[in-house]
C-alpha cells in the first residue's frame, strides 16, 4: 500500500483557492454521523462469548520483490494469529498483494508483460516467501481478483448514494512513483542526473509533475469530529501510544476532501468507477477495501468485521487511522478494533535502499539462519515504536545465545541419558521441594517457580499489545533462571545409589522439564518448528499444547501431573544448530554435536 497526500481541490467551475477552507465541503443530507456511544461500541465492545478474531497485514505493492520489512509485518500478524488459535479463538488471518496503479501499469510495459502477468509473477514471490517462513495465513487476497472488484464497486456505490462522493477537479503536484499528490509545502527543488532542475517530493525524493484533472472527491472534511471522538474514546485504538498521539495531532487541523479517482486516460490499470467509464478508482481506496473483501463484504462480513485488527508500518499510519476510518464511518461500518503500528528496519544504521545496495533479502536470510531463526530475531529485536537495526552478526549472536546455548542447552541437559537414563518424565518429590521451606530447594528456586508460574500472564499481556520483544525478554529471563537452577544443584554429582539423592535428581529434572514445557508452549507463535521439536521431545501431545494446558508444576500444588512417568519423545538432535560467522560460509547452521559435558 502507498500513503496518499492531500491536495488542492476546487468544485466544478469554481476559482482555485489555496486557503484550507476551500477544501471543506458541506455534510450531505443523505448521511448522518454516528453518535460517540455508537463509535465506542463498534470499536471496543465485544460479546464475551464471541471467539472470532480477524487479523490483517497491509497488502503489499507488487512494484518490487519482498524485503525485510514485508516479512516483519507478516511475522507480527502471524504471531498474533497463532497466539489467538492457541487460546481457542476462531481466527482469520489475511495477507496479499496490492496490484493496481499507474506505477504497475508502467512497470509492466517496461518489462514487456501485460499487467496481470506482471502482477502474478511478483505476487507469487510474496506467496513463496510467506510459505517458506511459516506464515499461516488463511486468506491471500489479490486486488485483481473478481471478488475484490465486486466489493470495491459496492463500497463505492454506498458512499456515493449517501452523498459522500462528488465530482470535482484538482490540480497539484503528483508523484508517479509514490502514486500520490502533494501540497506545495511537500515539494522542493532538485537536479536530475543530467543537471536539469526538477521538482521532487521532500519525503521520498521522487520526481513530481504538475497535474490538473477532473475526478471524484470524498468528503473527508465531514469526519474530523467523529474521528476525534473515536480516538479519544478508544485510547487503545492505535498502538503504540506514540502513534495514537500522532494521529490526534494530525486531527487538530481541518481535513481537506480527498480525490478518490483518476482519469481513465491516465490510469487504465485499475477498477473503473461504477457508472463512469471515464474514471478509475484511485488505487489506495481500492486497496483498503481488501480488508472487507476477505471478511465477506458486502453480504457475509459481520462475523469478522467487528473483530478486525490491522498490522501496518508507520509510513501508512495516516492512511489507516484517518482515511480508512472515515470511509468506514461513511459506509456505516464498524471501525477496526485495533490498528497495530510498527516501525522500520535499518541496516547497519542506514535506511535500506537499492542505491546503497543494502536491501536485505528475507528469503535468502531465512535460508541462512533458518525460518524460525529469522522469525525469532525479528520479533526479539523488533520494537514497535522505534526503528530497529539489522546486521547478520547481530542475528548470529542473538540466536546462538538464546536458542542454541540457553534454551537448547537446557533441553539437552535434562534429556541427556547421563541424567535421565530411563528417558522418562521423572517423578516429583514433595519432600525434596516442599511448598513450605525445609527440603533441598533454596530460596532462589522458589523465586524461579514464582517467575515461571506467572510467565503465561506476562507473555499474554505482551502478545496482546504486540510488544512481542518484551514477551521474549521475559521467557529468556526464565530460561536463564532454570539453567541456573540446574547448575546450582549439579545433579550430575548426586549419588543415584542413595534413594534421597535419586528422588532429588528426579525432582530437579521434573521441574526443569515442566519449565521447558511452559517455554515450548508459549513460544509456539514465534518459532513453531522449534517449539514442536521441543514439545515432541518432552512427549507432549498435540492436544496438550494449548493455552489452557499451561498448568505449571501441578505436583507442587498437590495435584496429579499427566506427564509424570511418561516416556520422552524421540531424540531428533540439537534444538537449534549453532551459527558460524566466518566469512564466505554464508552463515549456514553448523551441525553441532550434543555435548556429553553436562556442566
Amino acid at each position: 500500500m502507498r500513503l496518499p497526500f492531500l491536495f488542492v481541490t476546487r468544485a466544478r467551475g469554481s476559482v482555485l483557492r489555496l486557503q484550507l477552507r476551500q477544501f471543506l465541503s458541506p455534510v450531505p443530507a443523505l448521511w448522518k454521523p454516528q453518535s460517540s456511544a455508537a463509535l465506542r461500541f463498534t470499536s471496543t465492545q465485544l460479546s464475551k462469548e464471541d471467539r472470532s478474531f480477524y487479523i490483517t497485514t497491509p497488502i503489499f505493492y507488487v512494484n518490487a520483490s519482498p524485503h525485510l520489512g514485508h516479512l516483519y509485518s507478516a511475522v507480527i500478524a502471524d504471531c498474533l494469529h497463532r497466539y489467538k488459535v492457541l487460546q481457542g479463538f476462531n481466527s482469520k488471518f489475511a495477507t496479499g498483494t496490492d496490484e493496481h496503479g499507474l506505477k504497475i501499469q508502467q512497470a509492466a510495459e517496461a518489462a514487456g508483460k501485460d499487467p496481470l502477468t506482471f502482477c502474478t509473477d511478483v505476487s507469487e514471490r510474496f506467496k513463496h516467501l510467506f510459505s517458506s517462513c511459516s506464515i499461516s495465513y488463511s486468506d491471500y487476497i489479490r486486488t485483481t481478483q473478481q471478488r475484490h472488484r465486486q466489493a470495491v464497486e459496492h463500497f463505492w456505490s454506498v458512499l456515493q448514494n449517501k452523498g459522500l462522493i462528488y465530482k470535482g477537479s484538482y490540480e497539484g503536484w503528483y508523484s508517479t512513483q509514490d502514486e500520490s499528490f502533494l501540497m506545495p509545502s511537500q515539494v522542493g527543488d532538485a537536479l536530475d542526473s543530467s543537471g536539469k532542475e526538477i521538482k521532487v517530493s521532500l519525503e521520498s525524493g521522487h520526481k513530481v509533475e504538475w497535474m490538473k484533472e477532473e475526478n471524484y472527491m470524498f468528503r473527508l472534511s465531514a469526519f474530523r469530529t467523529q474521528l476525534l471522538d473515536w480516538l479519544t474514546g478508544n485510547p487503545q485504538a492505535v498502538q503504540p501510544e506514540r502513534f495514537h498521539q500522532a494521529v490526534l495531532q494530525w486531527l487538530q487541523e481541518d481535513l481537506p476532501d480527498l480525490s478518490v479517482s483518476r482519469q481513465r486516460s491516465r490510469l487504465q490499470w485499475g477498477i473503473p468507477v461504477p457508472g463512469d467509464a471515464e474514471q478509475t478508482i484511485y488505487v489506495w481506496l481500492d486497496a483498503l477495501v481488501n480488508y472487507l473483501t476477505v471478511a465477506g463484504y458486502p453480504d457475509k462480513h459481520d462475523q469478522w468485521w467487528h473483530v478486525a485488527h490491522h498490522v501496518i508500518g508507520k509510513d501508512i499510519l495516516k492512511f489507516h487511522a484517518i482515511y480508512w476510518p472515515a470511509f468506514l464511518l461513511g459506509a456505516g461500518l464498524p471501525l477496526p478494533q485495533v490498528i497495530h503500528v510498527h516501525s522500520h528496519w535499518t541496516v547497519e544504521g542506514r535506511k535500506m535502499s537499492k542505491s546503497l545496495g543494502n536491501v536485505v533479502d528475507p528469503l535468502e536470510r531465512s535460508q541462512m539462519f533458518t525460518t524460525d531463526g529469522m522469525r525469532y530475531f525479528l520479533l526479539r529485536q523488533g520494537v514497535p515504536d522505534s526503528d530497529c537495526d539489522y546486521t547478520d552478526d547481530k542475528v548470529i549472536k542473538v540466536l546462538n545465545a538464546e536458542l542454541t546455548d540457553s534454551l537448547g542447552g537446557l533441553l539437552n541437559r535434562c534429556t541427556a541419558p547421563a541424567l535421565n537414563p530411563a528417558q522418562i518424565y521423572p517423578s516429583f518429590c514433595p519432600q525434596s521441594f516442599p511448598k513450605e521451606r525445609g527440603g533441598r530447594a533454596v530460596v532462589e528456586d522458589y523465586h524461579m517457580l514464582d517467575a515461571v508460574k506467572g510467565l503465561p500472564a506476562v507473555v499474554e499481556m505482551h502478545y496482546e499489545s504486540l510488544n512481542v520483544y518484551k514477551a521474549l525478554e521475559a521467557i529468556s529471563a526464565c530460561v536463564r533462571q532454570t539453567n541456573g537452577f540446574v547448575q546450582r544443584h549439579t545433579p550430575w554429582k548426586l549419588d543415584t545409589r542413595d534413594s534421597k539423592d535419586q528422588r532429588w535428581l528426579d525432582t530437579i529434572v521434573h521441574v526443569s522439564l515442566e519449565c521447558l514445557r511452559i517455554y515450548g508452549t508459549l513460544l509456539q507463535p514465534i518459532v513453531p518448528e522449534i517449539s514442536d521439536r521441543l514439545l515432541s521431545r518432552l512427549g507432549v501431545q498435540p492436544n496438550e499444547r494449548s493455552w489452557a494446558a499451561l498448568n505449571f508444576l501441578p505436583r507442587y500444588g498437590g495435584t496429579d501431573c499427566p506427564f509424570e512417568g511418561r516416556a520422552l519423545g524421540s531424540d531428533s538432535g540439537v534444538l537449534f544448530s549453532r551459527l558460524e560467522s566466518q566469512k564466505g560460509d554464508k552463515h549456514k547452521p553448523k551441525k553441532a554435536k550434543k555435548s556429553a559435558n553436562l556442566k
